[in-house]
């Protein structure tokens, strides 16, 4: 069910979507959060989509708030309404024309679902440099950027650790689930002391960076950033004692997982798309402070303009550089 609301009111569209709930035969609301999109016309077709099929795992409301440009100062508030198209959500489209539009979070607010959790999400470069003190990331309990859809991804990441609240997180962070995962399995296993450790990735690939980030901290080595051709993540190799750990994923899809004085094991280790991104941070909404220490450590290394991350007091070497640059010389290998 489509219902087009043309320079309407926030009363009005809960009074629409009370009446096609019960025209639907579901009069109670069913909603366990409360989703707000903030994009553009332009990326909202597949931000919605990603919304849509989260909420088949998350029932919710989906707001997207679009801001419109409009001819002189007039405001005005559109809305389209969809409703049992893919699932039980609830999804609205809120264009906001002329001085509305910055002031969406009194427009957002009276349609928030009551007494449920609220998570608010910026798919696209342009994000608040403080997404907490954002009004409509202010309205929410957990606050999603994408730091990969940016101009200057690097330099998003490092802003938006520094102006990090708890409840912040970041899909460069979700899409190293399946990595992290697969790599602390491997090190649960017996293993010689790691000494070091290498990251080979796309050039300026913010999760590479995190990846890095974390694995420093976790393990206290140096690891060292490598330019791959990609695509994203192509490889992670830590060096120990007894020989090499790694684990390589040239394709995006599959990964081979290589350890001293045992067979190569084929993983699955596929880019996941944006709907199962969303849909994984759907199902936390305490703070992420993994995320935030590996974000922290990012920021401060970038700062002090030293390519490699490296445990506190350790002396980092300078990561290689461009498409044909060779691999560092790791120590123990």
């Amino acid at each position: 069910m489509n219902i087009d609301l043309t320079d309407t009111s926030t009363r009005r569209i809960q009074e629409a979507l009370t009446q096609a709930r019960h025209l639907m035969g579901g009069p109670a609301v069913g909603m366990v959060l409360t989703l707000i999109i903030v994009t553009d016309e332009s990326a909202q077709y597949d931000a919605v989509r990603a919304g849509t099929e989260a909420s088949r795992e998350h029932p919710c409301r989906v707001l997207t708030v679009i801001s419109r440009e409009a001819r002189g100062s007039t405001s005005r508030l559109d809305a389209e309404i969809r409703m049992g198209e893919t699932g039980p959500g609830e999804t609205v489209l809120l264009r906001m024309y002329g001085p509305l539009a910055e002031h969406a979070d009194s427009v957002v607010t009276p349609l928030l679902m009551p007494d449920t959790p609220v998570v608010t999400w910026w798919p696209g470069g342009k994000v608040p440099k403080v997404p907490g003190e954002d009004p409509l990331g202010a309205l929410a309990q957990r606050r999603v950027t994408d730091s990969y859809a940016a101009r200057d991804r690097l330099g998003t990441l490092a802003k938006l650790a520094e102006g990090y609240r708890p409840g912040d997180t970041d899909f460069t962070w979700t899409r190293l689930t399946s990595w992290r995962s697969l790599l602390a399995a491997a090190l649960d296993q017996d293993h010689d002391q790691v000494v070091s450790g290498e990251v080979s990735a796309e050039p300026d690939s913010p999760s590479a960076e995190l990846l890095a980030a974390w694995l420093s901290i976790r393990l206290g080595v140096p690891v060292t950033r490598v330019v791959s051709e990609g695509p994203g993540i192509t490889g992670v190799r830590l060096s120990t004692t007894g020989g090499d750990i790694e684990v390589s994923r040239p394709d995006g899809r599959v990964a081979t997982l290589s350890r001293p004085d045992q067979p190569d094991r084929q993983v699955a280790l596929m880019r996941r798309p944006m709907a199962e991104l969303l849909a994984e941070e759907l199902r936390r909404l305490d703070p992420d402070e993994p995320y935030h220490e590996a974000a922290a450590r990012f920021a401060k290394d970038l700062a002090s303009g030293d390519g490699t991350t490296a445990p506190d007091g350790a002396k980092a070497k300078p990561a290689a550089r461009g498409k044909a640059a060779a691999k560092p010389k790791q120590d123990g290998r």
